[in-house]
């Protein structure tokens, strides 16, 4: 066998990351310098938080479509409350439970209703930006009030020279890591997504392990929606309509957490947000088309979603369940 061929998917990637870099360094002046090399990972740490929170799910054989949408719902009427008056710890406790509401809604429904998690969380992103828009707040546009300025060290400061949203990737990552690795619920959850026919069998509780991790990632989805908003002092409740939610998907399949679910781990979503990371930093440099760069990152998960069949092949209890 050849020496690709006994690569897995994160090393592979990885490598192609290094690949694209080197690739940006002969082309484009001023790629390796640590500035932009810095602004390359901070502009990316969002990205890799929401992808932990979808590689959570997709382990435990799932995946969260309402993802962005909660994200950005939860985090606007957060924003809204502070600017109606209310305290600032007391608007962040309220869009917490209205984020930790939903991803528990997201988890009985798949879990208890049995409704395959496409089409569940897929509906529960339109109904929770509807909610928001109608019921909660009224703006396009949720801005950052004065009396919430406090917030914007988190998406806007920095410790030692670096950003702090890198710091928070890192804090992310570690814990998720720390979670599926040491954790007896982490280890469930793999073994859920792993087999769910036998875990069941080996008094794994199945239905609590599948709300707990949706739950999980509607808690990750907020803190990347805070930092999202403390970025750019707003949150735009129209990146709930975008084509983002299909980049968290990429960075999780392209890294090589395999959709069948109980395969991958934190590290593939670290070396799946690099590769996203160096390609749209350098799309950016060289001024390509919002428009192409779709279409590049359309093909790119395509092309990971063949790999990933390739490599994890659905199986006859994956077919059945139908959750991806």
């Amino acid at each position: 066998m050849p020496f690709w061929g006994r690569m897995s998917q994160e090393q592979i990637v990885f490598g192609l990351a290094l690949l694209l870099c080197l690739g940006f360094a002969l082309a484009l002046p001023g790629f390796l310098t640590a500035n932009n090399l810095v602004n390359l990972v901070r502009s990316v740490s969002v990205l890799g938080i929401l992808g932990v929170a979808m590689g959570i799910v997709v382990i435990g054989r799932g995946i969260d479509l309402s993802l962005v949408a909660l994200m950005a719902i939860s985090v606007a009427w957060t924003l809204s409350l502070i600017s109606g008056g209310m305290p600032m710890p007391q608007a962040l406790a309220f869009g917490l439970a209205f984020a930790l509401a939903i991803g528990a809604l997201n988890g009985w429904l798949v879990a208890y209703a049995e409704i395959p998690a496409i089409f569940a969380t897929l509906a529960m992103g339109t109904l929770v930006y509807g909610i928001g828009r109608y019921f909660l707040f009224n703006l396009e546009v949720a801005y950052m009030p004065k009396a919430a300025d406090t917030l914007l060290w988190v998406g806007q400061g920095s410790l030692a020279g670096i950003p702090v949203p890198i710091f928070l990737f890192a804090a992310v990552c570690l814990a998720g890591h720390l979670f599926l690795r040491y954790a007896k619920s982490g280890r469930y959850l793999r073994a859920v997504g792993d087999n769910i026919l036998a875990a069941r069998i080996t008094g794994i509780p199945v239905r609590p392990v599948i709300v707990q991790q949706y739950v999980m990632s509607a808690l990750i989805g907020y803190v990347a929606g805070i930092i999202t908003a403390a970025s750019v002092a707003s949150m735009n409740t129209r990146l709930a309509l975008s084509t983002y939610i299909y980049d968290v998907i990429l960075v999780v399949v392209l890294g090589g957490i395999g959709l069948s679910g109980g395969r991958g781990g934190i590290r593939n979503v670290i070396v799946g947000t690099l590769l996203i990371g160096v390609l749209l930093n350098g799309m950016t440099i060289m001024d390509i088309q919002y428009t192409v760069q779709n279409v590049i990152k359309g093909v790119l998960l395509l092309t990971a979603i063949v790999i990933d069949t390739v490599l994890n092949p659905r199986d006859e209890q994956t077919a059945q369940q139908g959750d991806i």
